[in-house]
């Protein structure tokens, strides 16, 4: 072989850079969950002592920590004296759970990854599939955590608004079903959003269930809101003018079957909202860091829990909007139309 072993040390450089984000995720997750962001944020210049002492943890760990997250880039470092700062624009990435680009819960999904390792490759050899109830269960908490956020700024504000007259129905009394809810967090952002509106949770995961239950509770919307163990083609309730799969539909195994249920359950006029990972039509156009994300998650979880499924379809987490819009053609709906985007997210409109 003829290598070039500039481009050698160039790849080996990357690899190391990924290695080095591997490592530096735990230590991200660490300072999430012992509140180091939220202390460092808006408080300017902070000695790891001083950080030690507003955190109640120890100055000798903290301050590794902090070298850690200053090499990463995370945190700002000045040599004069010997103290630390979190950028502002770092806040809502790392320190608010309420911002839409709050991204730590990522690496709660990213460490059932590695928890379901074994897995994931025996069935690299078998061919079969995961289920979902079958991962770690940091993954739920993990995926939770992290939709949470853009499903609070922009399910209402903006994907539901793009509805052609769906906001109108909801705000007057309409029906809606969330399909796969999983815990709850977009059937509860709705339920809140539009109270005058009946809205039914569907998932087959039975402890999702419960804790989205519990989590209306605590939310003070339970009154109009009503969750139900059952798959993708099977709650029999129906007349709906607006139903829901939030980021799901590529991960079950006949996502035509729970289109063309949700098609007959519809009423007249009423229309599917299809959320899926953003993603273009080819790989080559998918070549980017959103998209190595979603196909790590797609090759561990997604891919595996539809294929544990009956069709088994394993459409992937970046099947993209034209493959997406031919699946809900071929379950019967005549328009299918993208009336939004984010960075993360690709939004469909399917109508009768």
């Amino acid at each position: 072989m003829n290598i070039d072993m500039n481009k050698v040390e160039q790849f080996a450089g990357q690899v190391v850079n990924d290695i080095s984000a591997t490592f530096s995720g735990v230590m991200t997750n660490i300072g999430h969950k012992l509140g180091l962001y939220k202390a460092m944020a808006g408080a300017g210049d902070m000695s790891s002592q001083s950080l030690a002492e507003k955190t109640n943890t120890h100055e000798r760990y903290v301050r590794e920590w902090l070298n850690n997250q200053t090499a990463g880039g995370y945190v700002k470092y000045d040599m004069d004296t010997n103290t630390y700062t979190l950028p502002d624009e770092h806040i809502p990435v790392l320190a608010d759970e309420e911002s839409p680009v709050f991204l730590v819960p990522a690496l709660d999904v990213a460490s059932s990854l590695w928890l379901d390792e074994k897995k994931v490759t025996d069935v690299f050899r078998s061919g079969e599939g995961i289920s979902w109830s079958d991962h770690h269960h940091r993954l739920f908490c993990g995926s939770e955590a992290l939709f949470r956020p853009s499903y609070k700024a922009h399910l209402t504000t903006s994907w539901i608004q793009s509805l052609n007259g769906t906001e109108e129905k909801l705000k007057s009394g309409a029906k809606v079903a969330d399909v796969g809810c999983g815990h709850g967090a977009s059937t509860i952002v709705m339920a809140k959003e539009y109270p005058n509106s009946i809205f039914y949770g569907f998932d087959s995961h039975e402890e999702s269930i419960r804790i989205a239950e519990q989590r209306a509770e605590d939310a003070g919307v339970n009154g109009n809101l009503h969750f139900r163990v059952t798959n993708a083609k099977e709650y029999q309730e129906n007349n709906f003018d607006l139903i829901c799969f939030m980021d799901c539909l590529h991960d079950m195994g006949d996502p035509i079957g729970a289109a063309h249920h949700a098609k007959n359950s519809l009423k007249i006029g009423g229309s599917v909202l299809l959320v899926e990972p953003a993603a273009g039509d080819a790989v080559n156009e998918n070549i980017n860091p959103v998209s190595r994300l979603y196909y790590a998650a797609s090759t561990a979880v997604c891919t595996p829990c539809s294929i544990s499924q009956e069709v088994g379809l394993a459409l992937g987490a970046q099947a993209g909007e034209k493959r997406l819009s031919h699946i809900m053609k071929d379950a019967g709906f005549a328009n299918v139309s993208r009336t939004a985007e984010t960075p993360f997210n690709i939004i469909l409109e399917a109508t009768m």
